[in-house]
């Protein structure tokens, strides 16, 4: 019986008669990173929005903890322990980062009339202020979150999919946009949280990002899909070194 956090066995998604996902299977472990490269149109969101509940697939098994979740609502899932950020910041502009947070953390509870219009911080207060510090953010906790610059709102949005305390986290580009003399410093949170989890358990992630130096530096193993499929499974050396990879993919 594996002891993986994630698993998915045979995952197929098409459109018509364009197979974006033909039988990706993979598992991730506890406290692991895992990292999902590929060109454009390899399949990689297909197969995110898949894990996610976002779509359908039309065929597979998504496992977490050993239960099947296949085909579960994103707001379900939430509430199973998954946790995601999306390409495009997901943050209310309007709302300081605090209660942003806030927000976040009850976003898996009632409905979005009730998380609203809540009384006070619903007792989460204490959270997001560790989160808040560990992120380095405590000097703009108090600021409309819309007024902060796209690398900082870009942390306030990974905050808050931490809020609610998962068990796995996706990550959908958390570099993109950002300036460059700030994705090294998300790499070194991300260490941080999977390292140093203020909530008493390992970080694991699923990574999906285009900037490989990234990558290397912080996944722990890393997919390579290629049109639909997967090419390869490894650590950062091991794909690196992979003569197929560098044909297909990395082009070096």
């Amino acid at each position: 019986m594996s002891n993986a956090l994630l698993k998915v066995t045979e995952l197929k998604k098409a459109y018509g008669a364009i197979q974006a996902v033909g039988g990706v299977s993979f598992e991730v472990m506890p406290g692991e990173i895992f990292g999902v490269i590929g060109p454009n149109g390899s399949g990689k969101t297909t197969m995110f929005n898949s894990v996610l509940g976002q779509i359908s697939p039309d065929a597979g098994s998504i496992e977490l903890n050993g239960k099947n979740i296949t085909g579960l609502s994103p707001l379900a899932l939430s509430r199973r322990g998954v946790g995601r950020t999306f390409q495009t910041l997901q943050v209310f502009g309007k709302m300081t980062v605090r209660d942003n947070l806030i927000v976040a953390a009850q976003e898996h509870k009632g409905t979005m009339f009730s998380r609203m219009f809540a009384p006070g911080d619903s007792g989460l207060g204490e959270k997001a202020d560790a989160l808040i510090d560990q992120f380095r953010i405590r000097h703009v906790a108090d600021k409309a979150a819309g007024t902060l610059s796209y690398g900082q709102q870009k942390l306030v949005d990974i905050a808050m999919a931490f809020m609610a305390e998962p068990d796995l986290v996706l990550l959908d580009e958390p570099c993109a946009g950002v300036n460059p003399s700030l994705v090294g410093g998300i790499s070194t949170l991300l260490k941080d949280l999977n390292r140093n989890p203020k909530f008493g358990k390992k970080a694991s992630f699923v990574v999906i990002e285009h900037n490989m130096d990234f990558v290397m530096d912080l996944c722990h193993r890393i997919m390579v899909m290629v049109e639909g499929r997967v090419l390869a499974i490894g650590t950062p050396a091991e794909i690196r070194g992979n003569k197929q990879v560098l044909d297909a993919y990395l082009g070096n």
